[in-house]
């Protein structure tokens, strides 16, 4: 298992070193919703710019955060890269590698939504070069900070399940119309898919509980109508230490299976729904930070905790708080004093190795086995 988190949950302390002035390239749902909010929540932090080419985006980043500067394109950005320390790329994921490569030429400490990138080579490069300038590199993987991700951590570390052999989490949603958007008519070329948006996460929860994945089989599938993007997708991974992980996304799911479910041979592990910290950052609502906001900001009722045990002998578990303002502040410590990344890039190239065998995977209806394993 990669480094827990730090201090999961258990808010944002108090800040006395120099401010950092944020630039977030993007203000779609990912801009607005995503990154936003938590840049300004997180002491230290100060969302300085947003980059958007639409008016309407503009108007509401404006609104919401007074005093921003705003630019139209990403060129003026770097011509003005002397007012700011970090760029945050929340854009369509084509555009990710090339828009993180600029940030760093241009002088920028660099946040990549993710995906990372569309192909481990091209997460490489990034890595390679942000090494070679001496610049702070990460990738938004937020999904670790969700509550039960984090309680299941806890849970795996203490040994409460034993050893854990079978691993299965889901994102599913009904979504059973299209919206027509890039991500549902683009391809695999562009990132499109439900593969590289809610995979990345399930991908890399799994690794980081895991380890490293020797071999991947997948079912890769686009079931709507009028959607070329996949929209249904299982992944079946067999990692090195012998754990199997079996992941399911979907659009197309009238009823959800349980988030997580984790067979150990001393126990499982049953997880429902999510924390609740998307929907309210969806719902306008600002993060738990020491200068306002919800006060049970990423609180987990007890009614929704989650089950450990056996069938018959199962007991709920106090759920970890989710903490999604711990990414940034992690990113904050990295960039302002030399502290270890929140997310480190060499951690995320192998998801990317996973989705691009999961993708041949699919083409061929064949187990892939991935470099080295």
């Amino acid at each position: 298992m990669a480094p827990a988190p730090t201090s999961p949950g258990q808010g944002i302390p108090e800040h006395d070193g120099p401010e950092l002035h944020v630039a977030l390239i993007g203000y779609g749902k990912g801009g607005e919703v995503f990154h936003a909010p938590l840049i300004d929540a997180v002491p230290g932090l100060r969302l300085s710019a947003v980059v958007t080419g639409s008016p309407e985006r503009q108007r509401a980043a404006r609104e919401r955060y007074p005093g921003i500067s705003v630019y139209d394109t990403a060129a003026e950005l770097w011509a003005d890269a002397g007012r700011y320390e970090i760029a945050v790329v929340s854009t369509p994921n084509d555009t990710h590698a090339p828009l993180a490569r600029a940030a760093l030429e241009a002088g920028f400490a660099v946040v990549v939504d993710k995906p990372f990138a569309l192909t481990a080579g091209q997460a490489r490069e990034l890595t390679d070069l942000a090494a070679e300038l001496g610049h702070v590199l990460t990738v938004y993987q937020n999904r670790r900070w969700d509550a039960d991700f984090l309680t299941l951590w806890g849970l795996i570390e203490e040994g409460a399940l034993g050893r854990v052999h079978r691993f299965e989490s889901r994102f599913e949603r009904w979504r059973p119309e299209p919206k027509g958007t890039w991500r549902e008519t683009g391809g695999a070329e562009v990132g499109a898919g439900i593969l590289y948006d809610l995979g990345s996460h399930l991908i890399d929860q799994a690794v980081n509980l895991f380890g490293p994945v020797a071999s991947v089989y997948a079912e890769v599938d686009a079931r709507r109508e009028g959607v070329r993007a996949d929209d249904d997708v299982f992944l079946s991974l067999k990692h090195v230490r012998g754990t199997r992980s079996h992941l399911w996304m979907s659009a197309l799911s009238a009823q959800n299976g349980p988030r997580f479910r984790v067979l150990g041979n001393e126990a499982a592990f049953t997880s429902q729904g999510l924390d609740g910290q998307e929907a309210r950052l969806v719902a306008g609502e600002r993060p738990n930070t020491v200068d306002g906001g919800a006060a049970d900001w990423g609180v987990v009722p007890e009614g929704e905790w989650g089950l450990l045990g056996s069938d018959g002998r199962t007991q709920p578990v106090p759920s970890s708080r989710g903490a999604y303002p711990e990414f940034y502040a992690g990113v904050r410590d990295a960039v302002g004093e030399g502290e270890p990344l929140p997310v480190d890039p060499h951690e995320v190239i192998h998801g990317l190795e996973v989705i691009e065998a999961a993708l041949r995977s699919a083409r061929t209806e064949s187990v892939v086995t991935l470099p080295g394993h």
